[in-house]
């Protein structure tokens, strides 16, 4: 076996090896017209499909030149903003009402909620032995990673894991999108046993809970916790459910269905991509983010002191060195982005009760003033807005949510929009999905070894 040393030395050698015989010159890009990341020239994207789940409308298109418009998030034609106010009318959870239409497409009657809950409820428990064998035994420092193998290992549970009948792939969909809260909150009690030496409790379920409470409960000691909390990460479940077939972790579970793989295979696909900082991942980056600007600015409500600092993240010279400011703009969403806007007034009172004020004004200056310094700092007219996940980690962290679950509380949410576009890929795509690259290597004659 190789000592460090060596075993890093060759490993460098090798790095260097590669980069050194996998160039590819940006220009080749333009020259051969490669939409890259799938994105048109003006920015929408390249049209991969069609779907009925649901629709991000963020611009048009008019005259070759992209026109900023107010933000819309429609699930199965119904805007997001009005199935939220709607549940709160009502004084309601909504995210099981959520499941319901984007699986079936209709706004459930009342006997079909409550009938819908109470199945999810029923559903909720692993598998016997599941805890022992799959999550206790092989813990994981990351749950989303734990996450997504745990998904993987429900195929060696299924009595019939490769039936493609639509029967079957929505007792599996119903199955993932009920036990992935149990898999989250689980593997992060074991997480915190194994690597932060804390203790480590599992909680029986309560069949009367819903799925923001479920979560709450189960994660909680004392089990205890307000309607309005429950209330309120019902609503944050209630905006990641869903967010068209587009976004890299739904593309990820079509791609996979349109090759006729099973439902674990597919959706634990979904899952890693979702781990991505530039993706689910951006809400854990943002309040990394916010404690670089509480330790930087001095005058935290200095608003021009906090604006050279964006200046400072996007000239890569503080923070992570990305050259971004985590939660703000979008790849469709240019004046607004509905799930913020309704976070951002949903978390304005909470954070004062939690005595966050001034992290809140803090992300509230961020908003505001990032459009302005992007264009200083870029010279470009790209119109940037709040994403969902400007303030989405700070909603958890004023729900006492630990930080290892931000990014898994959004798989447990969108875990329904990938059961849905699943479904409707599995059922009317027809083709697998295969976009094509253009090989750039050229053509070369095989050297026998003692010519080279």
């Amino acid at each position: 076996m190789l000592s460090q040393k060596p075993a890093m030395d060759a490993l460098s050698s090798l790095c260097e090896e590669f980069r050194k015989n996998n160039h590819i010159d940006p220009a080749d890009y333009e020259k051969y017209q490669v939409k890259r990341g799938l994105r048109n020239a003006d920015g929408s994207g390249v049209v991969a499909g069609l779907t009925s789940v649901c629709n991000v409308h963020g611009f048009v298109i008019s005259e070759g030149e992209r026109q900023p418009q107010e933000g819309q998030l429609i699930y199965r034609g119904i805007s997001i903003e009005d199935f939220v106010e709607g549940a709160r009318a009502e004084n309601r959870f909504g995210f099981e009402e959520a499941i319901w239409l984007l699986f079936f497409g209709h706004l459930p009657t009342t006997a079909q909620i409550q009938a819908f809950t109470e199945l999810l409820s029923h559903r909720r428990e692993l598998p016997d032995s599941f805890n022992e064998d799959i999550i206790i035994k092989a813990s994981s420092p990351n749950i989303m990673n734990k996450l997504q193998r745990s998904v993987l290992a429900l195929y060696s549970y299924d009595p019939n894991p490769e039936d493609m009948s639509m029967e079957n792939i929505i007792r599996q969909s119903i199955d993932l999108i009920a036990q992935i809260p149990t898999m989250m909150v689980n593997s992060y009690q074991v997480k915190r046993h194994n690597y932060d030496g804390e203790t480590m409790f599992f909680h029986a379920h309560d069949p009367k809970h819903t799925t923001a409470e479920h979560i709450l409960s189960s994660l909680r000691y004392d089990r205890k916790f307000t309607d309005a909390e429950a209330k309120l990460l019902d609503m944050c479940l209630t905006l990641h459910a869903e967010h068209g077939g587009g976004n890299n972790s739904t593309f990820a579970a079509r791609v996979l269905s349109s090759s006729g793989t099973d439902t674990y295979s597919a959706l634990s696909a979904a899952i890693g991509s979702l781990k991505g900082p530039k993706h689910g991942g951006a809400n854990i980056k943002v309040m990394e983010m916010l404690g670089y600007i509480k330790a930087e600015v001095k005058d935290i409500h200095d608003r021009d002191e906090i604006a050279a600092f964006l200046g400072k993240l996007i000239r890569k010279e503080a923070g992570d060195r990305s050259g971004l400011i985590y939660g703000m703009g979008h790849a469709v969403y240019t004046l607004s982005d509905p799930r913020a806007k309704i976070l951002r007034e949903n978390a304005r009172a909470l954070t004062a009760e939690k005595n966050l004020e001034d992290d809140f004004a803090l992300l509230e200056a961020v908003e505001e003033l990032t459009p302005q310094v992007f264009f200083e700092e870029k010279s470009a007219s790209k119109t940037v807005c709040a994403n969902v996940d400007l303030y989405s980690g700070l909603v958890y962290k004023s729900l006492g949510i630990p930080e290892d679950l931000y990014t898994p509380i959004f798989a447990v949410a969108r875990m329904a929009g990938w059961c849905a576009h699943r479904i409707e890929e599995v059922l009317s795509g027809g083709r697998i999905i295969r976009p094509a690259y253009k090989a750039v290597s050229g053509l070369r004659e095989y050297v026998p070894t003692k010519s080279r």
